[in-house]
């Protein structure tokens, strides 16, 4: 059987797993964040480009909103990717080689987290992939013809990253870096090619920039905000080592420290042999952009995961020759693969733990994606009660967007107030704190048509504005045992109490707690 043959069967093997997993755990509060994102479609978001709200919509329509049909397209993007990778090594350095790299990538925790769970990495790094490829292939021969096909294509793959997760942005600096570092590639500067990718490039970035402007550029106040900068730079060793550190976990000890040690050992070739260049190129820029953020506040591990792509293959290079020389060293790179792949099925599924005797003395970290369907629903029914004792409806106000968008997937009634409305808010603010801030609020004002008749009492802060909330009474949860609603709620209702407590418990357990207040006669907090 050809190499080629058994990585698609290997491919599509994995893939029929993954697909089997997706309905398997509730949705993480960032997948239910953005199914809210899909149903309320936008050139951008608060934090992000619309690339993942238009995949989720797509699937969704076809599939429900469902688990599945949020999910469907991870584990679909995670096969192509392989693929990608497999005809790229295949190109670069033979098909076995391309085979041991797709082996390799698909036994790290991450990656197949990432596989099952439905989050903007899935699409960036397929795009990455994508984009790596149709530039090699535009550079490998230049003077083809077909050749010119690929700088325009090789744009939109970035551009459509770029939506996706801006991160992407930097291929187009690793592309720029390829082009100068490469004297004979420098001609490509007095071409047409690498100025129709900027230019397709640039038109990807016009949705989120027009969308940015209209909203105080939200996003970069944000990502200042994510990477701690709006408390000023300092040196912090610990947040580094941290930084590193964290790869060690979700790429896999051994698989991570001989991707380590093949591009270090591998530096000192980048001026010699242009596949080093050309890889390594396509690792640095975001590998030290975050390296240098984590010197003051360490980046999550998955932040730079677009970086190890290019550095991935110059340690496959690495490393080829001397395996196929080494019995020991491939008998290591077994003992490799096979970590890395039961530390997944572990990331996959914590109750493979259990099944050895283990206990979590802490947190399982799989409770992020449990109990939230559970939960939703006993809200439900308390809300259902409260409502017929009340003779009138309830809206829902939950302390956090973690909770609200969890709340607003699975509740099975979800009887939005209005065009555009969340089924469940989050408390008013002044600030803009995230995507809810800026969709419809039950603190906002809207126009009184003309000839309406104003509510009797009503005070009014906008001309011809009306609330139409007020004097309405809501529930709010919030996660805890706290007795109390904070100081936004307290003041802009009449009164609160408990209503009840929510707990979830797994394995005897409890691994989540909701504490549900009634608030009642709604009324706006000045300004």
């Amino acid at each position: 059987m050809s190499t080629t043959r058994v990585v698609w069967l290997f491919v599509a093997a994995l893939t029929a797993i993954r697909f089997s997993l997706l309905a398997t755990t509730d949705l993480s509060f960032d997948e239910a964040h953005y199914w809210m994102w899909s149903e309320r479609l936008a050139p951008a978001y608060f934090s992000k480009g619309p690339g993942i709200a238009f995949a989720i919509r797509a699937s969704t329509a076809v599939f429900g909103a469902t688990e599945f049909g949020v999910r469907f397209f991870s584990p679909v993007l995670a096969a192509a990717t392989s693929l990608l990778l497999f005809y790229f090594a295949r190109r670069l350095f033979g098909a076995t080689a391309g085979l041991w790299a797709v082996i390799a990538l698909n036994a790290t925790p991450i990656f197949n987290i990432g596989a099952v769970l439905m989050t903007i990495d899935a699409p960036s790094i397929f795009f990455w992939m994508a984009a790596m490829f149709t530039f090699w292939l535009a550079v490998e021969n230049p003077e083809r013809f077909w050749g010119s096909w690929y700088w325009p294509l090789t744009g939109l793959l970035i551009g459509l990253g770029f939506l996706c997760k801006y991160t992407n942005a930097f291929e187009l600096i690793s592309v720029l870096l390829v082009l100068a570092l490469v004297p004979r590639l420098r001609r490509e500067f007095k071409r047409p090619g690498v100025y129709l990718l900027i230019g397709i490039f640039i038109l990807c970035t016009i949705p989120p920039i027009v969308w940015n402007a209209q909203h105080a550029w939200i996003t970069l106040a944000h990502l200042r905000s994510r990477g701690n900068l709006d408390r000023g730079f300092g040196f912090h060793p610990v947040e580094v080592l941290s930084f590193l550190g964290q790869h060690f976990i979700v790429y896999s000890p051994l698989l991570f420290l001989g991707l380590a040690w093949g591009v270090i050992a591998s530096w000192h070739r980048i001026n010699h042999q242009f596949k080093i260049l050309f890889l390594m190129w396509f690792g640095l820029p975001v590998f030290v952009f975050y390296l240098l953020l984590s010197l003051n506040k360490s980046a999550a591990p998955n932040w730079d995961g677009l970086a190890f792509f290019g550095f991935g293959l110059v340690a496959m290079y690495f490393w080829w020759e001397r395996l196929q020389a080494s019995v020991l060293l491939h008998s290591c790179a077994g003992v490799a693969v096979v970590l890395g792949l039961i530390m997944s099925l572990v990331a996959l599924d914590t109750d493979l733990l259990r099944v050895t005797g283990y206990q979590f003395s802490r947190s399982d970290p799989s409770d992020r994606m449990r109990g939230w369907k559970s939960a939703t629903a006993a809200l439900e029914k308390m809300r259902n009660n409260l409502e017929a004792q009340l003779g009138e409806k309830l809206f829902l106000i939950a302390d956090a967007r973690d909770r609200a968008s969890e709340i607003s997937f699975y509740l099975r009634d979800k009887r939005v107030e209005g065009p555009g409305h969340p089924p469940a808010y989050i408390p008013e603010s002044q600030d803009m704190v995230n995507q809810f801030s800026f969709w419809p609020r039950y603190d906002q004002f809207v126009e009184l048509k003309p000839g309406t008749e104003r509510p009797e009492g009503e005070v009014y802060t906008e001309e011809n504005g009306i609330n139409l909330f007020v004097g309405r009474d809501a529930l709010f949860v919030r996660a805890g045992e706290k007795e109390r609603v904070p100081h936004n709620i307290q003041a802009a209702f009449q009164s609160s109490e408990p209503v009840g407590t929510i707990e979830v418990s797994r394995y005897g357990k409890v691994i989540r707690i909701w504490q549900v207040f009634l608030c009642r006669g709604y009324r706006t907090l000045p300004l």
